[in-house]
């Protein structure tokens, strides 16, 4: 037990005095709500995440009721930098579709995404706060400072093939972009929220956003409650969203949701369960430390002696191309 206590104790001090860059020991995943972080998943790490949900829908003015179930999957690997991420999104939804003289079936995919995101702006890498070493409740109180975000964008395109019953008659080539901030309070608050613009050239295209608050109670429960916000000229809507993840272990969590809107046109009730998987063996650890701005001073001061002593120098392999010369 008190090697244990050791490790942890060892673990909190570093987190507290270096941070790594996008990686994390545990798995990040974006389920099981909608929004996407920040942060990537880390260099030449690969993550999957797949769902299964039941879908209810009615709309009173159309007269029509739909219910039935569908599957998500998203891909996502980390290439070429820690802050990059590339991501394969796909949603596909079998039910049965009930309207006046109408009684048949509907099958497609709601939603193929490729996309690629980038972290433009990470708030931890300028953080000086030096740990207090003799209290605890200095080093979790609230800070002003986790009020400023991590900073991510994204930018993608959706696909369609063959005739698709949920767009019928639109294009088959839609572009998407989107902002991304991640605040965290403390160690147990993470507030995502996502901006964007999705089926821009077609007739779906409108403007979307998406807030999600995250609460972990310990090493293997959180919660998350979230709001989902959409304006088009086809469709617009307001749903909320809640639901648990539990960490099975370091790479692989299982999770639960529900979603409800608030509006009768059409009114919507889903339920669902998923899993998260990574891989990240061929991951190696990448570490940036925090530098004060003592440090900061000491290496332009370094910085400017050196120019000073190489100043009217050549470099080693310019002397070597002179003697080579004919």
């Amino acid at each position: 037990m008190q090697k244990r206590n050791f490790y942890i104790l060892g673990l909190v001090f570093f987190t507290l005095t270096s941070v790594r860059a996008q990686y994390t020991d545990i798995i990040n995943s974006n389920r099981p709500g909608k929004s996407i972080s920040a942060f990537s998943v880390g260099e030449t790490v690969i993550q999957a995440e797949m769902g299964l949900y039941g879908i209810k829908e009615k709309h009173e003015d159309l007269g029509y009721e739909a219910q039935g179930f569908g599957s998500d999957l998203s891909v996502r690997y980390g290439a070429f930098f820690e802050q990059l991420e590339f991501s394969l999104d796909a949603q596909y939804q079998y039910d049965w579709y009930k309207a006046p003289l109408i009684n048949d079936t509907r099958a497609g995919f709601k939603q193929i995404t490729l996309g690629a995101k980038y972290l433009i702006y990470d708030p931890f890498l300028k953080l000086n706060d030096k740990p207090n070493l003799y209290s605890w409740k200095a080093n979790h109180k609230f800070n002003w400072k986790d009020f400023i975000p991590a900073v991510g964008l994204y930018a993608g395109f959706n696909l369609g093939f063959g005739d698709n019953p949920f767009y019928p008659g639109d294009t088959k080539f839609s572009p998407k972009v989107m902002v991304i901030t991640q605040n965290h309070f403390g160690s147990k608050w993470v507030w995502v929220n996502n901006i964007f613009l999705d089926k821009l050239m077609s007739k779906y295209q409108g403007i979307g956003w998406i807030s999600t608050m995250t609460r972990g109670f310990n090493m293997r429960w959180s919660g998350f409650l979230e709001a989902q916000a959409f304006k088009g000229d086809e469709y617009s809507d307001l749903l909320f969203r809640f639901g648990a993840a539990y960490l099975v272990r370091e790479n692989i969590q299982l999770d639960l949701s529900i979603t409800k809107n608030v509006k009768t046109t059409p009114e919507i009730f889903m339920a669902g369960f998923g899993v998260a998987w990574r891989f990240d063996a061929n991951h190696e650890n990448v570490y940036m430390r925090a530098k004060s701005p003592k440090d900061e001073k000491k290496d332009k001061e370094k910085k400017g002696k050196k120019d000073k002593r190489n100043k009217g120098k050549k470099r080693k392999d310019e002397v070597e191309l002179e003697n080579t010369k004919p």
